[in-house]
């Protein structure tokens, strides 16, 4: 199949960037959409021009670390699926593709489609964690989570922090990103102690990356790969609140 791309070429953060078309004649449908972008970067460095720049790791579905705007959504035109994980049957012989990175201010563009998402581990730096003493694990048994609570922790769990909710919001909003972190650590008894510090801190430093405010569109939850939900988003409101009335 034959598919023509307008791919976001951009030498630095600083540079101005502009789409620069490309032809691909030799797309076989049950390529990835990565593997498609390797083949187009193969005859580039043949030609002697610099390889189009893209974040991607375990080509899993697992890691987070792929994710461009593809026709204007966030991982392409599958819901719940990331980028890695979208094949060239999506699309059809002939089909003009847009890929571009994702856009927001706390994710600035190092080079083509590479972003810098280091907000999100700034973040998770600010309070994703627990306070424990090391030494010997405890007796599983010994600290009761009943299996409804250990599966809703888990499903929050489940954020790669891909971005995709960031870059399809149209606020920017990292909402649902940090909702899933407090979330999954509050649900269980070790994440307890440090709850209200955690929900001050993580959500101030939200703010302090100029990530946009949720306004419940709820298009974060469409394309999150791992269909972390809003309820997350809502789950974190409260914490933040209860923490403030009671600081």
């Amino acid at each position: 199949m034959k598919v023509f791309l307008k791919i976001w070429r951009q030498k630095d953060a600083k540079a101005e960037g502009k789409l620069v078309d490309y032809e691909m004649d030799d797309v076989i449908p049950h390529m990835s959409f990565l593997e498609m972008m390797d083949t187009l970067n193969e005859k580039l460095i043949v030609q002697g021009e610099h390889p189009v720049e893209f974040d991607h790791d375990c080509r899993e579905g697992i890691c987070g670390q792929c994710g461009v705007m593809i026709n204007g959504r966030a991982h392409g035109p599958l819901k719940n699926t990331t980028t890695c994980q979208l094949h060239m049957r999506s699309f059809k012989d002939g089909d003009t593709i847009y890929i571009e990175p994702f856009r927001a201010e706390a994710f600035p563009v190092k080079r083509d489609l590479k972003v810098d998402r280091s907000a999100f581990d700034r973040i998770i730096g600010a309070g994703g964690f627990v306070s424990v003493n090391t030494g010997q694990a405890p007796e599983a048994n010994s600290i009761p989570v009943t299996h409804e609570m250990a599966e809703s922790a888990f499903d929050s769990a489940a954020c790669i922090g891909c971005g995709a909710c960031v870059a399809t919001c149209k606020n920017s909003s990292a909402a649902l990103f940090t909702s899933a972190k407090i979330s999954h650590l509050v649900k269980l008894p070790q994440g307890k102690l440090e709850a209200r510090k955690r929900a001050l801190t993580m959500v101030a430093q939200m703010d302090r990356e100029n990530f946009g405010h949720c306004s419940n569109t709820e298009a974060c939850e469409v394309e999150c790969p791992q269909h972390i939900s809003v309820l997350n988003i809502a789950r974190m409101n409260w914490e933040f609140a209860k923490a403030k009335v009671l600081k």
